[in-house]
C-alpha cells in the first residue's frame, strides 16, 4: 500500500492538479480537503500518524490552516506550504523545519519537496 499525503486546499482546480502531482510522485491522497473542517476531520479519520507529509494551502473557506497544521507539526508529520497568501517569515517561525512553496510551484518542485518530506520511499523516479 502506497504512502499517504493529506492534501488541503480550497481552489477546486488548484486541488485536483495537486492530487495528480502527489499520486504521479506514487503517493496516495487524504483529500482534498477543501475546509479547515474538512481537514481536521481526515486527520481523525486517517490519524496524523499515519500520514508521510501534508500539503498545505493556508486560507481556506472557514478560516486558516493553522489549527490542522499544528496537530500535525505535534505529531511529527512533516509540513510542506504552498499558497500565495502567506506570511513566509510567520511560517518559518511557527513550523520551523516546514518546507515552503510559493503558488503558484511547478509540479517537479512539488513533487521533489514531497519525496524530500516523506523520506522519498514511495515510487522512485516517478
Amino acid at each position: 500500500m502506497a504512502e499517504t499525503v493529506l492534501l488541503v486546499e480550497d481552489e477546486l482546480f488548484i486541488a485536483l492538479d495537486l492530487q495528480a502531482t502527489i499520486e504521479e510522485a506514487g503517493y496516495c491522497v487524504e483529500g482534498p480537503c477543501m475546509t479547515l473542517e474538512e481537514a481536521q476531520d481526515a486527520i481523525d479519520r486517517h490519524g496524523a500518524r499515519g500520514l508521510v507529509a501534508a500539503l498545505l494551502d493556508v486560507r481556506l473557506a472557514d478560516g486558516t490552516v493553522f489549527p490542522a497544521a499544528d496537530r500535525l507539526y505535534a505529531h511529527g508529520v512533516p509540513l510542506i506550504f504552498h499558497s500565495g497568501h502567506a506570511d513566509e517569515m510567520e511560517l518559518r517561525n511557527r513550523y520551523p523545519q516546514a518546507k515552503i512553496c510559493p503558488k503558484p510551484s511547478a509540479p517537479a518542485v512539488l513533487s521533489a519537496a514531497i519525496r524530500r518530506c516523506a523520506g522519498g520511499s514511495a515510487a522512485r523516479g516517478v
